[in-house]
């Protein structure tokens, strides 16, 4: 069984007290006595990571409309749910996404059924 940094510094020392890592200091304008947020600044990071998605898909989404309905529109709908997982504050953008997914692929299949085939076709 290999050795972790704690055992070895408990092997080392010999006491549990010094081979414990140190309490993380409050920030310098917080009450006396207030326990910082736990884990704020990750909450903060995957908080813009979800709107991150939910724009990211209402683009994509958007994008999948004109070109590369077969690739967007998937990708749109993944991005969208998964953003909505996880909580976004753009939850409009995340729903609009997903509804531009959809309708890509309804462009799509639209498309084959018409003209038989994956491409717009402006002419005549």
């Amino acid at each position: 069984m290999p050795l972790t940094f704690p055992d070895l510094a408990r092997r080392t020392t010999g006491t549990e007290a010094e081979a414990a890592p140190p309490a993380p200091a409050a920030a310098p304008d917080a009450a006396p006595g207030a326990k910082p947020a736990p884990d704020s600044a990750a909450s903060r990071a995957e908080g813009r990571e979800a709107d991150g998605l939910a724009v990211a898909s209402f683009v994509l989404g958007l994008v999948g409309l004109l070109v590369f309905n077969l690739l967007l529109g998937p990708t749109a709908i993944v991005m969208a749910l998964l953003a909505l997982a996880r909580r976004t504050r753009r939850r409009g953008r995340a729903f609009l996404g997903l509804a531009l997914g959809v309708a890509d692929l309804v462009v799509l299949a639209t498309l084959v059924t018409v003209n038989g085939t994956v491409a717009w076709s402006l002419g005549g």
